[in-house]
């Protein structure tokens, strides 16, 4: 009789029985109707493949699938050839798409420029077509406009990286920028032998991190080295070859500077520089972001720290939160990580 029971075929009765459900709650999730818990369709399948219920298998995965709600999170970054900016595009894309529980997509774009019209023009486009978004942008009238006509709107709106720093704050991803520059001046008193002068590079007063990052660095000389000198910010606009004139001119004009700190971006032309007129830890530079050319440079003693962003980290914690405030769920005002760093000897 045993025998007889075995080998006869499952039928959904079985499966109902196997699985503690109901006989409707299992038709209706073997069928892709509505009404059934992501916790049941997973009994169910379970039970399927005990009893050797065959063919349950697509269906129940057709089912929870067409179940899940689906959501467009949106992301408005810069400069897309940036090696930086490729890694967190493609880490926002794969935590989305590793969701179970939503079917999310990420939707990453870039301003053509980095005008303030192309901010305002791609955050508007980007934040009507999808159901949360969140920027990479400077301090501008434009971008803080757009994104509070979002918001008005009722989308859930966040910035990365950057914080906008005006009166009506918004919900904020990254690093404590007044503490990596703190830690930048750190690095460089600690790692010099002698007092000198010490040059800060940031990409433009419209970056609020990297004022933010300025003000740490000065903050720390005063309280901690006195005896150093910090040399007028210099504005390079996150660019490769301003940066690279900058420093070729500095390095000229300077003879007692001990060490650089580039706030943002255009360490490469940094970089680029000391190689070309000054041998391996002659200036100590200390960078931001782990990339190709900044860990060459670690390797190579032309940098002696880059203090990175935990990219994997952000990247999960702002699609959580796009994802529950698109859902209406409470959300933190900021997520502070904690700045990754690297040295010669960790690289």
């Amino acid at each position: 009789m045993d025998h007889i029971k075995m080998a006869r075929r499952p039928t959904i009765i079985d499966l109902a029985r196997e699985s503690g459900l109901s006989i409707a709650t299992v038709d209706r999730a073997l069928n892709g109707r509505p009404n059934v818990s992501d916790r049941a369709i997973a009994r169910v399948a379970e039970s399927a493949e005990k009893i050797g219920f065959y063919g349950a298998g697509l269906a129940l995965m057709r089912a929870a699938e067409s179940m899940r709600p689906k959501l467009r999170l949106g992301f408005v970054l810069q400069k897309p050839e940036q090696y930086f900016y490729q890694n967190l595009g493609n880490s926002l894309d794969k935590e989305a798409r590793a969701r179970v529980d939503v079917q999310a997509s990420a939707v990453v774009t870039y301003p053509a420029t980095q005008s303030a019209e192309d901010y305002e023009r791609v955050i508007k486009q980007t934040g009507e077509s999808c159901d949360a978004i969140a920027v990479v942008a400077p301090n501008l009238p434009q971008v803080s406009q757009a994104l509070g006509r979002l918001r008005d709107a009722g989308k859930p709106v966040f910035t990365m990286l950057n914080d906008l720093g005006h009166a009506d704050r918004l919900e904020y991803f990254g690093t404590d920028n007044l503490k990596v520059g703190r830690i930048a001046a750190w690095m460089l008193t600690t790692h010099l032998r002698a007092p000198g002068k010490l040059a800060v590079f940031v990409g433009s007063s419209r970056w609020h991190s990297h004022m933010l990052r300025e003000t740490g660095f000065q903050s720390y000389l005063r309280d901690h080295a006195p005896t150093f000198e910090k040399m007028e910010a210099m504005i390079n606009l996150d660019t490769r070859q301003l940066t690279y004139e900058a420093t070729i001119d500095l390095l000229d004009r300077t003879p007692e500077l001990r060490g650089m700190y580039i706030a943002g971006g255009g360490m490469e032309g940094a970089i680029a520089a000391l190689r070309e007129v000054r041998p391996p830890g002659k200036i100590a530079l200390v960078v931001n972001e782990l990339t190709p050319e900044s860990r060459a440079a670690l390797s190579d003693r032309y940098v002696v720290m880059a203090i990175g962003t935990p990219v994997r980290a952000l990247s999960r914690a702002c699609v959580q939160t796009m994802i529950d405030a698109a859902f209406k769920r409470s959300t933190a005002p900021q997520t502070i990580l904690p700045s990754e760093l690297h040295v010669t000897e960790s690289v």
